[in-house]
């Protein structure tokens, strides 16, 4: 396992190393997380920064954004990252796994910013960039599956189940935003 006593650099070169090696399916990877409650800070950290990139990302790479887009686009991040982990938590339970809960939150949010980057990215290439969307999407399940196996260490099936709780979550989550928030400005 990481050090829990390393700087904030430290646990972003390792958690680097660590979506590294859930993307090409490394038995080891739990070793460059840091399961620690400063660990699990450090990668709720992580998340504050992936979801504000989501939000702000494509007014700092100069597109065009419309007013309170980003607002949205926050809210939006936020209620559905508190679903995908409220799913976990519940599945998690029900499997009478709640010790995987932190490894499975500490891994799944350094994947988040590292996609949340990469989908950053993908702006940049404009009509190609929706071809990188596909592959963002693999590495996205891939690496889901991989923290199922190697951090969390689950069966196959409790993979599945945990990866459909969490798809209707966010599916209701996303419902209910639609629902409470305004369409965005056009």
């Amino acid at each position: 396992m990481a050090q829990p006593t390393q700087t904030f650099a430290d646990e972003v070169q390792n958690a680097i190393r660590g979506f590294v090696a859930l993307v090409t399916g490394k038995r080891d990877a739990a070793a460059y997380f840091d399961f620690s409650p400063k660990g699990l800070v450090g990668s709720l950290i992580a998340v504050l920064i992936a979801v504000m990139l989501a939000g702000f990302g494509p007014m700092l790479l100069g597109a065009p954004v419309p007013a309170g887009a980003p607002t949205q686009s926050i809210i939006i991040n936020g209620v559905l990252f508190a679903a995908q982990a409220g799913m976990a938590w519940i599945v998690l339970r029900q499997m009478r796994r709640q010790d995987g809960f932190v490894p499975y939150l500490v891994a799944s949010n350094w994947v988040t910013l590292a996609s949340g980057l990469l989908l950053l990215i993908s702006t940049l290439f404009g009509e190609v960039g929706i071809v990188m969307l596909l592959g963002i999407v693999v590495i996205a399940l891939l690496t889901f599956i991989n923290i199922g196996r190697f951090i969390v260490t689950l069966s196959p099936l409790q993979i599945g189940l945990l990866f459909i709780s969490q798809t209707v979550g966010v599916f209701l989550a996303l419902g209910i935003v639609a629902l409470v928030l305004p369409p965005p400005p056009m």
